[in-house]
């Protein structure tokens, strides 16, 4: 045992806000809902053509609502920053993101999902606390963007470096999911982002630097899918 899971986030839309849950299916894609939608630049040609929080911070501040349970749980609409509801397929979103970011855009669906390093995310509270006491700030969760926050027994701060290349299992029973964790989670500037309003804030990223090499939390894939709940236990596995 190592801890018990405090959260669970999916990000629908690339780069805009998360959706907290007390549960979600872990399939071979990740979390259900997870990432299946982003904003692609028209005319960019190169190898990563998506509009991301790192070309136009306020993108965090969109927040997917209205999501449908009754298959993967997908939004229909998108809050902005300025309190509208824009159906997230709809013309008047995507005329909007394209003003205010200074790109052409138009939004793609991605059936298993659009990923950076990992299908899932993890981080645990006492990585975060660390971070916030080097940076002189209470860190929000939410800058990490994971999709699975840990409450770990062990208090060591980047304790996740020492799972890769273990298994993680949830839960208890012969059937419960399990993900294998592959390798650490390189930071960019995302972790610099207030989730509420998107300024930047250095310290944030400059304390990770500083005390893992821009390391926090792991990436994993999943190895047998199932139900992960908030308060689920967690073993570690080699």
């Amino acid at each position: 045992m190592i801890g018990r899971v405090r959260e669970l986030t999916r990000y629908p839309v690339k780069s805009m806000a998360g959706t907290s849950t007390p549960s979600a299916h872990l399939g071979l894609h990740g979390l259900a809902g997870d990432r299946r939608f982003a904003f692609r630049r028209r005319g960019d040609d190169g190898g990563f053509p998506f509009l991301t929080a790192g070309r136009f911070p306020d993108l965090v501040t969109y927040q997917p609502i209205d999501l449908d349970e009754s298959a993967e749980p997908l939004p229909a609409r998108v809050r902005t920053a300025a309190g509208l509801e824009l159906d997230l397929r709809g013309e008047e979103l995507r005329s909007e993101i394209s003003a205010r970011s200074g790109h052409d855009v138009e939004l793609l669906r991605f059936r298993n999902g659009i990923f950076d390093d990992g299908q899932v995310s993890l981080i645990s509270m006492t990585t975060i606390a660390a971070i916030g006491r080097e940076a002189g700030m209470d860190v929000d969760p939410r800058r990490m963007r994971a999709n699975v926050v840990l409450d770990t027994d062990d208090a060591t701060p980047f304790l996740e470096d020492a799972w890769v290349g273990a298994t993680l299992v949830f839960g208890d029973g012969d059937n419960t999911p399990m993900v294998a964790v592959t390798t650490r989670d390189e930071r960019c500037a995302m972790v610099n982002m207030d989730p509420d309003t998107g300024k930047q804030d250095p310290r944030v990223m400059k304390a990770v630097v500083r005390m893992n090499g821009n390391y926090a939390g792991v990436y994993a894939t999943v190895v047998r899918a199932g139900e992960l709940r908030v308060g689920q236990p967690v073993r570690l596995a080699r």
